[in-house]
């Protein structure tokens, strides 16, 4: 049975569109439906879902940009925090398609298997035990996305809370303290910004288009 909160978790995290906005009731039913999140987080995502449902397109597009696109330390691509442009991470998104391949899960092939709202998606289709026990994999970088989406006051925090209290156990202290510790963009320092996005790709072989960034994101900005 499809587990329908991972679904809506992974909307609310997508790139804001019109069908999104026309969706907002469909989300917050779905929430509801599956009683995985505690109801005092519940009443906190209905006011991202009003934001979403409610707010200029434009001016959501916008927001979502300067967040998630523009700001390297909250992009929603989980193995950028972990691996960064090392080889490591080449391999890592192999395995990810890998694991999307064999469980038959249709993956979007213009956006990186790492981006969370994908994983998030792909989790809606395993069985319930499963998807909260992978999604304590990347726990300690859900959790540091939380802490530096609340420091800006985003509402968008709820949802990567929602993560964790979906979540078995806890993120590893030391993968969540080594993140802590990495760099937190000001997204108003846009030399600072600009210098870290041209940093030269580090490159794969004939793969290697799989694991730049994301063709999505790049037609966004």
């Amino acid at each position: 049975m499809m587990v329908m909160t991972f679904k809506a978790l992974s909307a609310l995290l997508s790139y804001p569109t019109a069908e999104l906005k026309e969706s907002a009731g469909d989300i917050r039913a779905a929430l509801r439906e599956d009683g995985i999140v505690p109801g005092w987080l519940i009443a906190r995502l209905d006011r991202l879902i009003d934001e979403i449902a409610l707010t200029d397109l434009l001016e959501l597009q916008e927001r979502y940009v300067f967040l998630f696109d523009r700001t390297r330390s909250l992009s929603l691509h989980l193995f950028e925090h972990v691996h960064g442009e090392s080889r490591d991470r080449g391999q890592a998104m192999v395995d990810l398609r890998a694991l999307y391949e064999h469980s038959g899960f249709d993956a979007d092939e213009r956006e990186l298997p790492d981006f969370l709202p994908m994983f998030l998606e792909y989790l809606s289709f395993r069985p319930a035990a499963e998807a909260k026990m992978l999604i304590s994999e990347p726990l300690a970088v859900i959790a540091a996305l939380r802490e530096r989406l609340s420091r800006r006051k985003s509402a968008y925090a709820w949802v990567l809370r929602s993560l964790e209290a979906i979540a078995e156990g806890e993120p590893a202290a030391r993968d969540l303290d080594a993140l802590r510790k990495a760099p937190d963009d000001d997204p108003n320092d846009f030399d600072s910004l600009d210098a870290r996005w041209e940093d030269q790709p580090v490159t794969f072989g004939p793969g290697d288009q799989e694991c730049g960034r994301t063709p999505g994101a790049e037609a966004r900005r």
